[in-house]
Order: C-alpha cells, then sequence, then structure tokens
C-alpha cells in the first residue's frame, strides 16, 4: 500500500489528517499545497469526483494506490482502521456512534463557520492582491459552482452581517459544547478520539476571532492545551510554512442554509 497526503497549513482539516497520520504510525509521502490559492484544483493535486465535489470544500486529499480520497474525518476514519496504536474511534458500537456523531456535528456547524470568519479576516486581502486574470484562471479549474462562487464571495469581501453573527453564534455554541463534555475529564470521549482532533482543528483558530466565544471556558482553554502538546499535534504543526497556521483559511463546508 502507497499512500500520498496532500495537504495545506496545519490547521482546519489539514491539521486533523495530519496528526492522524501520526497517532496511528503511518507514513505517507507528504506534499504541500497552498489550499489558500486554491491549488487543490489542477495539476498540482490528484483529481476525482470524490475530490471535486467534496463537501469539507478546500481541504486535504489523500490518495492510496492511486485512488484520491477526500474529506478530513473519513481519511482519519480510514487512518484509524489501517493504522496501529490506539484507536482514534471506539471499537464498540455506541462508541462509534458517540463519536462519529460529535464530528457529524463539528463539520456540519462549527466548520462552516469558523472557516467563514477565517477566510473573511485573512483570506479576502490576499486574493483581492491577484490580479483578475490570475485569480480567474485559479477557480476556473474548480469543478464545482458552488465552491467556485464562495471564492469568488471572499474575494469581494461579501461576508453579511446576519452570517457574521450566525457564525459567531456557532462557535460559541460549539465552545459551550465542548465545556460541557470536558466536565470531569481530560478528553471528549473519555479516552483521545478523533472528535478531539477534529474539533481542535477547526475551534484552536478561533480563539484569537471569536474571543468572547471562550470568556470563561476554563476547560476548554486548557484542553486546547493539551490537544496542541500532544506529539502528533505537535509534529503537524512543525510542517508549517507560514508564522501563524492557525490563520491559514480557505473556504470550507457550505454554510447550512437552515440553520
Amino acid at each position: 500500500m502507497t499512500m500520498k497526503l496532500y495537504h495545506g497549513e496545519p490547521n482546519g482539516p489539514s491539521l486533523s489528517v495530519l496528526a492522524a497520520l501520526s497517532e496511528k504510525n503511518l507514513d505517507a509521502d507528504l506534499v504541500y499545497i497552498d489550499l489558500t490559492l486554491a491549488e487543490r484544483h489542477g495539476d498540482k493535486c490528484e483529481q476525482s469526483v470524490e475530490v471535486n465535489m467534496s463537501v469539507e470544500g478546500e481541504g486535504p486529499v489523500l490518495v492510496v494506490d492511486g485512488e484520491p480520497l477526500a474529506d478530513s474525518v473519513f481519511i482519519a476514519r480510514y487512518f484509524d482502521d489501517v493504522g496501529t496504536g490506539a484507536a482514534l474511534v471506539p471499537a464498540d458500537s455506541y462508541g462509534c456512534w458517540e463519536v462519529m456523531t460529535w464530528c457529524r456535528q463539528i463539520i456540519e456547524r462549527l466548520a462552516p463557520a469558523a472557516a467563514f470568519l477565517g477566510v473573511r479576516a485573512y483570506l479576502t486581502g490576499r486574493l483581492g492582491d491577484l490580479d483578475d486574470s490570475d485569480f480567474e484562471a485559479r477557480i476556473g479549474k474548480i469543478v464545482s459552482d458552488d465552491l467556485k462562487q464562495r471564492w469568488r464571495e471572499v474575494r469581494e469581501g461579501n461576508f453579511s452581517d446576519d452570517q457574521i453573527a450566525d457564525s459567531e453564534s456557532k462557535v460559541s455554541a460549539a465552545v459551550e459544547k465542548v465545556e460541557g463534555q470536558l466536565e470531569g475529564r481530560d478528553w471528549l470521549m473519555g479516552d483521545f478520539s478523533m472528535a478531539d482532533l477534529e474539533t481542535y482543528a477547526w475551534l484552536a483558530g478561533m480563539v484569537g476571532l471569536v474571543p468572547a466565544a471562550f470568556e470563561n471556558a476554563e476547560r476548554t482553554l486548557a484542553w486546547l492545551e493539551r490537544v496542541k502538546g500532544r506529539p502528533s499535534v505537535q509534529k503537524a504543526l512543525a510542517r508549517a510554512t507560514v508564522a501563524e497556521p492557525e490563520k491559514s483559511w480557505a473556504p470550507g463546508p457550505e454554510i447550512n442554509r437552515w440553520g
């Protein structure tokens, strides 16, 4: 079995898969691509229908024996199946359900909000520095019309007040959920799991963007430090090509239109 992992800066979904790879004692050919410049599309990354239509937006791509796979939760789950070491998803049915349900809530509610706030803060200006022909050439390779339109909206700075408020509220709700879950425990599901990795990956970069969400969230802040201190996360963070990878955001999952 040969594996190649295309990834961006260690933040969001790229952070979670890089750390999961290490947690499971696996090796892969690691290839950095600049997700903030749409390099996942075109000849810098292997393509497939699943990659092109990924619901995660601009995330990492794992290629196993020539077959490209997308979406960080499912990539991490694959690593858990083929790697060694402690399980990232419990073997028992209820424990598995609990972790996967938690991760689904993270990728459907927190991830879109975090990516929205992240690109608003850090990507709009960078895209604005590109000339029109360069920008259009980059997004012209994107197969998903929806994702292509979201790139245009980011460049134009098209962020409504309602979407900003809604995204901030979803970050606050995620912190509240984490804070409650951590009562009497060090990790979200008892043992360290994929729930910790996925939640940390999307939440860590929000401390500076939605500081009010973390006021009086002492358990959450301590948990963030524990996750950051894990060797797997430190190894992932060491792959950063920028000083502050938590400020590296590309368009993520589409914001849920139904609340």
